[in-house]
């Protein structure tokens, strides 16, 4: 299991935060490996998101993603190509004007990758992924 986690701070409101990493089918638009993205379903506060993502290769992968608003969505795996297991959440909290947003995520792939790769993969994944979410926020609320 590749498992990785970070802790940010971004310049807006926690609201403000939830409401980019909530807004799913925008993701391709800041998210560089994200080629689409779609709510396929929604149960109460679960929704069954289809990700499309290029890395390398084309992969198609569904979470079932439950939020709790405004501080917290969490997800667990549901199909895809790419993954066996992935799950993880993001935990907002406001401080000194900003949002601490905490991202944790642990996953393990279908394809072998040994574990040394894998987990440089999530890694070195992880802060292109947070600058491009620096970049979303300064872009909304800048």
């Amino acid at each position: 299991m590749a498992g990785a986690e970070t802790k940010e701070n971004f310049p807006c409101s926690v609201e403000n935060f939830y409401s980019i990493i909530t807004d799913y089918e925008k993701y391709s638009e800041f998210l560089d490996e994200v080629d689409g993205c779609r709510v396929v379903e929604t149960k109460e506060n679960k929704k069954l998101v289809e990700f499309r993502v290029k890395v390398i290769k084309e992969f198609t992968y569904r979470l079932w993603i439950t939020e709790e608003p405004p501080h917290r969505i969490h997800w667990v795996f549901d199909s895809g190509d790419l993954f066996k297991v992935s799950n993880g959440s993001w935990d907002l909290k406001e401080q000194g004007g900003q949002c601490v947003a905490h991202y944790a995520v642990d996953a393990k792939f279908k394809v072998f990758v040994p574990g040394p790769i894998a987990k440089t993969l999530v890694k070195v994944n992880l802060p292109n992924m947070m600058k491009n979410y620096h970049s979303r926020v300064k872009q909304l609320f800048g």
